[in-house]
């Protein structure tokens, strides 16, 4: 067998290479194993004498190959004649395939060797030789390099960044693994793949054609995201549309969020132990307690004589510092006093506290921790108005990325820069505040209804002279695909990705609440006189009580929780009786109460509309046309009233008490689970009302539309107030310590 056919064949096989003689070394030389780059150590062999030898073998079988053809001419010449060089040639190709798979079977029969062998050898290619001895050796040092040190081939400040994200995460997972045990909040920071390496620096959000669904029915179909870092966000839309859902999504990152935004959504209550309130705040920064953790640490060593520590005990106070570690208790405690905290309720346990205080408490936890993106979902639901003023206040300096959902128009006039519309399965983007957006859908709309009817006027214009609808329709579609392709030119692809449809007639969700006017009553109408109030066991708090009203009064209760504002609407329906004085009201004067615990004066097993038959004697269509006054949709007039969401049941309470046609209002906390469109209709219902209206609300929009004067519940007493709304919040915030923001003039 010619020597070359042996000598590739084996180095072109899982084989060691021979060395030659080249370096008088024996045949079979013992090199360590080099194992796959598989995160495991390479061992070194030497690199020279291996080039040395792959360039030698490569010589020998350059020389073999020559010498086996000048071979086989002499014998061909020495035969001589065609016939003998035919006959030469034919054996030649047999004896060639056979010592082919001669060396195939040798290759076969050493692998098996090989693999029954403790350690496989290493795959040499002659490929290799196209490199040289220092090359090789230099990648194999580099490797190993960056085996041990994971940031070597990166620059100064992309291994600060490295080593700050890899810090930051560690948090995260911290925080996470603390919130799975308290059940706090979701918070989530997505791990860097390759196909989130793009994003890595990205302070924005932007994903495109998106889409969601939620137990079978689409909620977004192909929408835009666009979060601009900075920028305060208000999102907008009618309820049950997916607006929580969206949030929820971004803060799960099941859209694809870059992984340096950190995101925060406020959704649960602390949970209730016994770690006092500030604490659960300020145990939310999980860094700045592990380093504090390592400066006691530290601090111990160095006492017993351990000098090496002080160089990182220096670096700890300098993180510290960085942090603002020192005054973190100072700012949890602003937070908290800011939602109506006292100092005492701030060091109690949190179990001592309400599901409405808890979740307060996880609102403090959320603006402590000052995430890149915070997203909060009806923030001032569990408030009360002083509470509402003075986070409007705050959020209006907020100088991160902010996402919220809210029913309360003027908390989202003061505090967005950008409102973001949930519309047609859509999101529509908006510069300005809550006010601005709805002058410019206001005007959208107007454009969209005047598109349709040109349509429709094109499309009466088709069918009279002669077309069939469908042939009508057609030619109107082609028309539209044609505009959609000049857009393409123009660069706006996005425009022709979806089917070219007919316009739609805009669909204007319009609410309207109406409550009867009563007759006319001699005045007093309804007051308490010389009242003392107090639960058993508890603090009094009311003494000496004077207050009354007449038809044209319109009065808003105001004061922080836990004063009695509810008690004092409870003592003014008779529903509580005064320890001392009594409650007088006209005899002939009806109330309309609207409680904010509704649940207990409706029968959850009754249809709405069975509801006000039963109560009301009403006929079926009458019950119907009620209902659906206030914004109750068909579908929901003959279903169980326990299977109503929060801001059904509460259309079903305002249907009720337009039913009774009262002579006075009394109204507590109205606004919850109701939306915009709702809250307007019900503002402008009260203006037109003729009767007495008495409210508590947090909503100030509703306070200041309806006119409302500012009557002061504190110190065991109430009291009207000198000035309007705008002097209240001045007043609340001076006394928190803050400072009124002056937003900018529209």
């Amino acid at each position: 067998m010619p020597k070359k056919s042996k000598e590739v064949a084996e180095w072109e096989g899982d084989d060691e290479p021979q060395t030659g003689n080249l370096h008088n070394k024996p045949e079979k030389v013992e090199q360590p194993p080099v194992k796959e780059a598989q995160g495991k150590q390479v061992h070194h062999f030497n690199f020279s004498d291996l080039w040395l030898t792959l360039f030698s073998q490569t010589q020998e079988a350059s020389e073999d190959e020559k010498d086996e053809e000048v071979e086989k001419k002499d014998e061909n010449e020495k035969k001589g004649g065609k016939k003998g060089k035919k006959v030469a040639a034919k054996p030649s190709k047999v004896k060639k395939k056979k010592m082919q798979e001669e060396d195939k079977f040798e290759e076969k029969e050493q692998e098996k060797t090989q693999k029954k062998g403790k350690k496989e050898q290493p795959k040499v290619r002659l490929s290799l030789c196209i490199y040289s001895a220092e090359d090789v050796l230099a990648a194999e040092l580099a490797k190993e390099k960056q085996e041990d040190d994971p940031f070597a081939n990166l620059s100064k400040k992309e291994k600060k960044k490295k080593k700050k994200l890899m810090e930051y995460e560690r948090q995260v997972a911290s925080v996470r693994a603390q919130n799975a045990i308290e059940g706090d909040f979701s918070i989530s920071q997505a791990e860097l793949s390759s196909r989130q390496a793009m994003l890595e620096n990205a302070s924005d959000i932007k994903l495109e054609r998106f889409s969601i669904s939620a137990h079978g029915k689409e909620l977004f179909v192909n929408a835009d995201l666009l979060i601009v870092a900075g920028r305060r966000y208000g999102l907008v839309g009618p309820n049950g549309k997916g607006k929580t859902t969206l949030l929820k999504h971004i803060a799960n990152r099941a859209l694809s969020i870059p992984p340096n935004i950190d995101v925060l959504l406020c959704e649960q209550e602390v949970v209730a132990d016994d770690t006092p309130a500030v604490q659960a705040v300020l145990k939310a920064d999980t860094r700045r307690l592990k380093l504090l953790e390592e400066e006691r640490q530290l601090q111990s060593r160095l006492e017993k004589g351990d000098d090496g520590v002080s160089e990182r005990l220096d670096k700890v106070y300098e993180e510290l510092r960085a942090i603002g570690a020192a005054a973190a208790e100072a700012k949890a405690r602003r937070i908290l006093a800011g939602l109506s905290f006292t100092p005492e309720m701030q060091n109690r346990p949190t179990k001592k506290f309400s599901g409405g205080w808890r979740m307060r408490v996880s609102l403090a936890r959320a603006l402590f921790m000052e995430p890149t993106l915070l997203m909060l979902d009806e923030p001032t639901n569990h408030l009360d108005l002083n509470a509402v003023i003075w986070l409007n206040n705050y959020l209006q300096s907020w100088k991160k990325t902010l996402l919220i959902v809210s029913h309360d128009q003027s908390f989202l006039d003061d505090v967005c820069t950008d409102i973001i519309h949930l519309d047609n399965q859509k999101l529509y983007y908006y510069r300005g505040n809550y006010l601005t957006f709805k002058k410019m859908y206001v005007q959208k709309q107007k454009e969209l209804l005047k598109q349709y009817e040109k349509q429709e006027k094109k499309l009466k214009d088709l069918k009279a002279g002669g077309k069939s609808t469908k042939q009508a329709e057609k030619q109107t579609k082609d028309a539209q695909t044609r505009k959609q392709q000049k857009v393409k030119k123009k660069g706006q692809e996005e425009e022709s990705h979806e089917a070219t449809e007919l316009l739609k007639r805009p669909r204007e969700y319009t609410v309207k609440f109406t409550f009867p006017n009563p007759p006319p009553l001699s005045p007093p109408i309804l007051g308490l006189h010389s009242v003392d109030f107090g639960y058993a066991g508890q603090k009094p708090l009311f003494k000496n009580v004077d207050f009354g009203i007449d038809m044209d009064s319109r009065i808003c209760i105001v004061g922080p929780n836990g004063v009695g504002k509810s008690t004092l609407l409870l003592l003014l329906t008779g529903k509580l009786n005064p320890t001392k004085g009594e409650m007088r009201k006209n005899h002939r004067l009806k109330v309309g109460f609207f409680n904010q615990q509704y649940a207990d004066q409706l029968n959850m097993e009754e249809s709405p509309t069975e509801y006000l038959q039963r109560n009301f004697n009403l006929q079926y269509q009458d019950a119907r046309k009620c209902l659906g006054r206030f914004g109750l949709e068909s579908h929901s007039h003959t279903i169980l009233i326990s299977k109503l969401s929060g801001g059904q049941k509460a259309r079903v309470v305002f249907a009720e008490l337009a039913c009774r046609q009262p002579d006075v209002l009394i109204l507590d906390e109205p606004t919850n689970n109701l939306d915009i469109e709702s809250i307007d209709a019900l503002s402008e219902a009260i203006n037109e009302y003729k009767g007495a209206v008495i409210i508590v609300s947090h909503d100030a929009r509703l306070i200041t539309e309806t006119q409302c004067q500012l009557w002061v519940v504190e110190d065991q007493s109430i009291n009207q107030i000198d000035g309007d709304f705008e002097e209240y919040k001045r007043e609340v915030l001076e006394a928190l310590g803050e400072t009124l923001v002056n937003k900018p003039k529209e």
